[in-house]
Parts: structure tokens; C-alpha cells; sequence
């Protein structure tokens, strides 16, 4: 589980390292162009935080672990949002819940019989 750090004294974030990985490359991303944005996060007891992004922001990633694997279509996802009016909400990661399978549970086959053998005349 990783930190988002913002402002100062940091109020500070827990997200998990996948998701702090992609939050970080937009959030970087947007800032390097001089873009400000809102990044709203919705808390684990249920409430939600939004905070407002720019160049002066004093900001750390903070990561539990090393390097996570960049899923391309959540970070144009997450780019996305960003770009509206609204500003950045964490968006679920595409493909991450998997459907219930629509046909139920695979069928076994019946066993195939093999056939009698025939009492060899000895």
C-alpha cells in the first residue's frame, strides 16, 4: 500500500501501488504542462477528499514496493478525467473484475466406455 503525500504538513492518501503508479505518471504528466486540475479520492470509510492540483503543489509518491506494470487503457482513462471540468477521479481498472461466467459452471463429460474385451480361448 502506498501514500500520496499533498501539501504542508501532507494530509496523506493510502492507495494501493498499482493504482499510485498510474495516479502518479497523470498527475506528473498534467503538471509538467502547467495544467492545474482537481484529484478527487474517495476515502475507505466512505467519505471522499478532493484536492486541487498545480505547479506549486508540494507533493510525494510515496510506493511499498518497486515498479508496477502500466495498464495503457486505465492511464487514457485516468487522462482522461483529468482533462474534464470536474477534474481526476480514481476510475476502477479496466478488466480488473471479472464477469460471472453466463453459461454457469463447465459441464464434465460422461466418461467414455471402453469396450468389453472378450474372454481370450486359452
Amino acid at each position: 500500500m502506498g501514500s500520496l503525500h499533498y501539501g504542508s504538513p501532507p494530509a496523506t492518501f493510502a492507495l494501493d501501488d498499482r493504482t499510485l503508479a498510474h495516479v502518479e505518471l497523470v498527475v506528473l504528466a498534467k503538471l509538467r504542462r502547467n495544467e492545474s486540475f482537481a484529484l478527487t479520492i474517495d476515502e475507505a470509510k466512505g467519505g471522499r477528499s478532493t484536492i486541487w492540483m498545480n505547479a506549486s503543489s508540494t507533493l510525494r509518491f510515496e510506493f511499498a514496493t518497486q515498479g508496477a506494470e502500466i495498464n495503457r487503457e486505465w492511464l487514457d482513462e485516468l487522462i482522461d478525467s483529468a482533462n474534464t471540468t470536474a477534474g481526476m477521479k480514481i476510475l476502477a481498472e479496466p478488466g480488473a473484475e471479472k464477469e460471472p461466467a453466463k453459461e454457469g459452471p463447465a459441464k464434465k463429460e460422461p466418461a467414455k466406455k471402453e469396450p468389453a474385451k472378450k474372454p481370450s480361448a486359452a
